[in-house]
């Protein structure tokens, strides 16, 4: 079983989504080269804007953008430092982040312990 999950949301504009995807499909083969498991990423489909909170109000979206839900998993955290010292020197990721096709101040992301898995 996986122990540590890495979780990323991040509000992308309609216009950029296909350049977006150009560079999650690059991204997912980095994260996997370097040793992660597994590294899905994924665009909203049912995701409704909440009175109080959702996903679209935590990285304040605006009617224009769509979510991508994101997630990248490990053996341990150890690994999953591991793994991201590589892909924070992979010459092919550090260049498709030269231009996001989004805001990165507005993408949250964090690492987190597996406590069940089916």
């Amino acid at each position: 079983m996986a122990n540590y999950v890495d979780g990323f949301i991040i509000p992308v504009p309609k216009k950029n989504l296909k350049l977006y995807e150009k560079m999650a499909k690059a991204s997912a083969k980095a994260w996997v080269k370097h040793g992660a498991l597994e590294y899905v990423e994924s665009v909203a489909d049912d995701v409704t804007k909440g009175k109080v909170t959702s996903f679209p109000r935590s990285v304040k979206s605006k009617s224009s953008e769509t979510i991508i839900f994101a997630y990248a998993v490990y053996k341990s955290r150890k690994h999953r430092d591991q793994v991201m010292a590589k892909v924070m020197k992979d010459e092919t990721v550090l260049k498709l982040w030269e231009n996001m096709p989004f805001d990165g101040m507005r993408m949250i992301w964090g690492g987190f312990k597996t406590i069940a898995k089916a």
